[in-house]
């Protein structure tokens, strides 16, 4: 068989997401005139389409606005892992922010996985959905006292778990903590069916459609960059960085990023989802592609525009997964990006404590599937009056003074290293000439540093490397051909287009002299 891209046991030539290149996406016009709702929802990636779902079956009236496409950001290049297990934070929730808390962040997502489990069966979804115990193991002497501790930890919240010494995996491990009864799926149609169901109830979804401003008020509202309004009682942001509401959340979140193949193995899966407990991380499960079991192998973190020349860490990938199951063929290769809070909670509800009809839902720390559901239950509650007692865990303008002040001040200190060496770096650039073909990179134009890629038909594009969000010098992110903003996660595709936010406006073009 051969797949897009696809060359033996390297990599694929160009990033693509095996969810999305197997689905049938529905697609929708642009938003034209002014309109008015109940809700205005922007971001139409998990979190967006359950919130209109939900909000729709009550009967309000719900438009979805989307810049690009739906479903084709980080809903579109997840793991897809439906659990509560989410790297080993029991025992540190349990000692930032007490034993109520870190049972109701566990009773929040559990809740999510029986919400997907119970849609999924109401609406009769084909979206390869199964049950699978989770595991965090580890192969390091290091780490087995902190899995000792979160399942000490498990044991005081009551969550279903266990000690081993030993995993399924092919490999020696030296400790391991597994969650029972967690899952995973294909978000691809289980959401393009909550979309058939929305519209279907008369919701409205706008693509190629950028919310650029709000207006605070009762009712709020929207303004597109083209001009268009939506005036709306209630605004909810899903788009990573919130949109409207205030907050500086730009402060209060960074982006990171993390890298996927989709192989097919010489030894097979013992199935299972499992994470590594140490760094660089490694995540495994299993995936049938074609009718075919194969292995989705996942890891590599580092904050956006930070990472070493991107295709190493594919590469990375690429060798544990020949190590460790033997490799026939990669058929796929993606990269997923995310944000993370100062505290490591998500951030749902009003964006601030003086705009209560704009809600946000952001910070999901690489753990969407089930934290996307449980930002949408809780913010459907808040829009329909009805209380749940999750709303002081997750509200946005809560501030825990350990961790949050610490990773406040090193993250901000990060940002204005970045900015300041971005502005000062004046090394010798390449002249966009020098460019071979599939190849970008920083260049000299006109004595300054721009931003060039030559596409595979010798064509050339040339950026100028400020981001248009807060003026930070974007990098060339060689494995998925983007330029990506150290400072607060902005990307753009190598023609300048935004990727992802908060940047709204493109790179300007550079024409050479």
């Amino acid at each position: 068989m051969t797949l897009p891209h696809e060359s033996s046991t390297g990599l694929p030539q160009y990033p693509e997401s095996y969810w999305l290149a197997s689905s049938r996406i529905p697609s929708f016009s642009k938003l034209t005139q002014d309109i008015s709702v109940d809700t205005a929802i922007v971001g139409g990636g998990i979190s967006g389409i359950v919130t209109a779902y939900m909000l729709s079956k009550q009967g309000l009236k719900v438009a979805l606005l989307e810049a690009g496409q739906i479903l084709n950001g980080t809903t579109g290049h997840t793991t897809a892992k439906i659990t509560a297990q989410h790297d080993l934070i029991y025992d540190e929730f349990i000692s930032h922010f007490g034993e109520e808390k870190a049972r109701l962040y566990y009773e929040a997502n559990d809740d999510a996985l029986r919400w997907i489990k119970q849609t999924i069966k109401e609406h009769q979804i084909s979206c390869d959905f199964a049950e699978e115990d989770a595991y965090i193991y580890t192969a390091s002497d290091d780490y087995v006292q902190r899995i000792e501790n979160e399942v000490r930890a498990y044991g005081t919240l009551g969550i279903p778990g266990a000690y081993l010494e030993r995993t399924p995996l092919p490999f020696e491990t030296k400790a391991a903590v597994v969650m029972k009864n967690q899952a995973r799926f294909n978000p691809i149609p289980f959401l393009t069916k909550l979309v058939e169901q929305f519209t279907a109830q008369g919701g409205q979804i706008y693509e190629h459609t950028t919310a650029a401003a709000v207006e605070e008020g009762d009712p709020a509202t929207v303004t597109t960059l083209e001009g268009h309004k939506v005036t709306c009682r209630f605004v909810v942001s899903c788009s990573h960085f919130p949109f409207g509401g205030g907050g500086l959340y730009f402060a209060r979140l960074h982006a990171s990023r993390s890298y996927v193949l989709g192989v097919r193995t010489d030894k097979p899966f013992p199935g299972g989802m499992y994470l590594s407990a140490e760094e660089p991380k490694r995540s495994l499960r299993s995936v049938t592609i074609d009718g075919e079991p194969m292995i989705l192998i996942g890891g590599e973190s580092h904050k956006t525009g930070q990472g070493i020349c991107t295709i190493k860490h594919y590469e990375a990938l690429q060798l544990f997964g020949e190590e460790t199951f033997g490799l026939k063929e990669i058929c796929y290769r993606w990269s997923a990006q995310d944000l993370i809070t100062l505290d490591k909670l998500p951030y749902i509800g009003p964006a601030t404590a003086d705009t209560p009809n704009i809600l946000i839902a952001t910070g999901y720390k690489k753990w969407g599937m089930t934290s996307s559901v449980a930002a949408a239950l809780l913010n459907v509650k808040t829009i329909t009056g009805e209380h749940s007692p999750y709303q002081e865990l997750f509200t946005p303008s809560r501030f825990y003074v350990d961790p949050s002040l610490k990773t406040f001040i090193v993250e901000n200190a990060d940002v204005a290293k970045h900015l300041i060496a971005g502005k000062l770096d004046m090394s010798d650039k390449l002249h966009p000439d020098e460019l071979n073909r599939d190849e970008g990179g920083v260049v000299r134009v006109n004595g300054k540093r721009a931003g060039a890629y030559r596409d595979e038909h010798g064509e050339l594009y040339i950026v100028d490397t400020t981001c248009t969000h807060m003026g930070c010098e974007v990098e060339w992110n060689n494995g998925d051909r983007t330029w990506d903003c150290p400072c607060h996660g902005s990307r753009f595709s190598y023609k300048g287009e935004v990727i992802d936010g908060p940047a709204k406006k493109p790179l300007s073009k550079v024409e050479a002299l």
